[in-house]
């Protein structure tokens, strides 16, 4: 016997529903939109395919981070809405990375594996059409991006709870590679383990800086298990996806990767934790910027040990009405109590009054480097 039908007023379930006549016409005006989209993108990219051709025979360069932060900047203030302005950058991001994958493959080097902070910092400055090459450390970071196997490297080098990382300040004294651009992460560190549970977990894995940044957190739920310091969060996503017995402090997209459980979400004692992470590459390979408008100078300098000296340092930038945006110390390792000094200033060298600062500057130090000038993101 047929099973009765259905009553005419029993519930029908939304996902059973027939979609209603206007919203059918809205999707095939979004369909239609969707097509035009596409056919627009690929006159953009055979565009980039000229543009690329042309670069080659008159020997530019590929990337230019100035231009693309102009473009960007651009599409931003004409935006009329109300697609939201902080959705604009990435969108062209992407547009721009696919564009120079026509022209040629960019390779960028970070610590890895898949699933750091640091592969989410390449991907969201470069977008995702990149040749991705992670390393096992930030020197070997540099040492990658020295030797010509990448292109570029994303370095960290400043967290808003823990401060400047260290190892990465001290590889800009040796290394001849120069800053061009930088990019900043909201950072979320998740409790991620086998198992979803917090019972029975011996140690935590995370990079060092990262465990600094859950100090709280985990004193206060894990007071008694052992926390181990890894090469990255994602090594340590690694790890905990082989052991059970234990847990890792990384990213969402790394409990992804490694088939994690996210046990314990934003476990960081900041809520507002932001690391900000250098994009560097060698001069030989890669010209410096030009100035985009809305530029970021960086230097290490060091003075001789006698009264007055940091004063004599600064006074060049005060004179000419060079903004200090950032001022780092680290020991010069010489044994004398000696320092390198880590500056940001607001501009460009090839501004007049900048560049009069830096020349005054550097008569008054015992050691003067400049680290790069590179756009930054005003918004």
């Amino acid at each position: 016997m047929a099973e009765p039908s259905a009553p005419l007023d029993s519930p029908v379930k939304a996902g059973d529903a027939a979609p209603s006549p206007e919203l059918l016409v809205l999707r095939h005006k979004i369909d239609a939109l969707d097509g035009e989209l596409l056919a627009l993108l690929n006159r953009r990219m055979q565009l980039a395919i000229e543009v690329g051709e042309l670069k080659k025979r008159e020997g530019s360069v590929v990337f230019r981070p100035e231009r693309e932060a102009q473009v960007i900047e651009g599409m931003k203030t004409r935006n009329p809405g109300p697609l939201k302005n902080e959705s604009v950058a990435p969108i062209w991001r992407e547009i721009m990375s696919a564009s120079r994958a026509l022209e040629t493959p960019t390779r960028v080097a970070y610590l890895g594996p898949a699933g750091t902070f640091s592969e989410e910092a390449a991907l969201g400055f470069f977008g995702s059409s990149i040749v991705r090459v992670p390393c096992g450390s930030m020197d070997e970071v540099m040492r990658a991006t020295t030797a010509g196997a990448a292109d570029f490297g994303v370095m960290p080098v400043e967290n808003s709870t823990e401060g400047v990382v260290a190892r990465s300040l001290d590889l800009f004294l040796t290394t001849p590679l120069f800053i061009i651009g930088e990019t900043s992460l909201i950072v979320r560190h998740n409790l991620l383990r086998k198992d979803n549970s917090l019972q029975g977990v011996k140690a935590v894995c995370a990079h060092p800086q990262a465990l600094a940044q859950c100090h709280a957190w985990l004193s206060h739920h894990l007071p008694d298990v052992e926390r181990r310091p890894v090469s990255s969060n994602a090594e340590g996503a690694r790890l905990a996806s082989l052991d059970a017995s234990l847990a890792a402090i990384a990213s969402a997209r790394a409990a992804t990767e490694f088939g994690l459980h996210v046990v314990s979400p934003a476990i960081q004692d900041d809520a507002h934790n932001r690391t900000r992470f250098a994009v560097v590459t060698h001069p030989d390979r890669h010209p410096a910027p030009k100035p985009s408008g809305h530029d970021c100078t960086s230097l290490v300098v060091s003075v001789e040990n006698k009264p007055g000296a940091m004063h004599d340092m600064l006074v060049p930038l005060k004179r000419h009405g060079v903004s200090m945006t950032r001022l780092e110390s680290r020991p010069a390792r010489s044994g004398q109590w000696e320092y390198y000094f880590y500056i940001d200033v607001q501009g460009h060298p090839d501004d007049a009054h900048v560049a009069t600062a830096l020349k005054e500057l550097r008569s008054v130090c015992a050691y003067f480097k400049l680290l790069g000038a590179y756009p930054i993101d005003v918004h």
